[in-house]
């Protein structure tokens, strides 16, 4: 079990389409296991393999829901089925959204209030569960990640730009950035 350094946005692999999983074998539950190790050190609800520098399509996450879904688990080369988005704006107070690889910042962005995820454990089991609320807003962020986009892609024009100041103020945006859950600095002060 390894924690392993979450990549920053400007980072290639967050920036493209993750390979699917072809083999479930020992090195994909070493992954996984990493994963997990990585997610709990960073205080994190989720983490997609291209946060830790490995493109392909998986993410675990840690959430309590009402859906009847474990609160921690894996989905392996997912596919969504997301509900309405509405068209309102998103409430500054709660639709507050963050990401450990824009890490330290956070704004609010409308995301749908259901959808159906499908795929795979790590052991190659057929997953098909419903999210919803913030459990649903978990599924979402987490597999943009698996097609290279970050929360902030998807922000009002409003927001954009404050994302945009703020990667600039960072440095971010550029390959090469990590930081490390347990040694550095927790950017969100858990």
């Amino acid at each position: 079990m390894t924690i392993r350094p979450v990549t920053i946005l400007g980072e290639p692999v967050l920036h493209r389409r993750a390979d699917e999983v072809k083999a479930f074998d020992d090195e994909l539950k070493a992954l996984v296991t990493d994963m997990y190790e990585t997610m709990d050190a960073a205080n994190g609800v989720g983490l997609a393999a291209p946060q830790i520098g490995v493109g392909l399509r998986i993410f675990t996450y840690k959430m309590e829901n009402d859906d009847g879904v474990p609160a921690r688990g894996v989905v392996v080369n997912p596919t969504l089925t997301v509900g309405k988005i509405s068209g309102n704006a998103p409430d500054p107070d709660d639709e507050v959204e963050g990401c450990l690889s824009v890490p330290g910042i956070d704004f609010p962005l409308k995301r749908a209030e259901w959808v159906r995820v499908r795929g795979f454990d790590v052991d190659g089991n057929p997953l098909d569960f419903e999210a919803t609320g913030w459990f649903a807003r978990c599924m979402q962020h987490e597999y943009d990640h698996l097609d290279g986009k970050l929360y902030v892609d998807r922000l009002n024009a409003r927001f954009n730009k404050k994302a945009r100041r703020a990667a600039k103020s960072n440095g971010w945006g550029v390959p090469g950035l990590t930081w490390m859950p347990g040694v550095d600095p927790d950017p969100f002060g858990h």
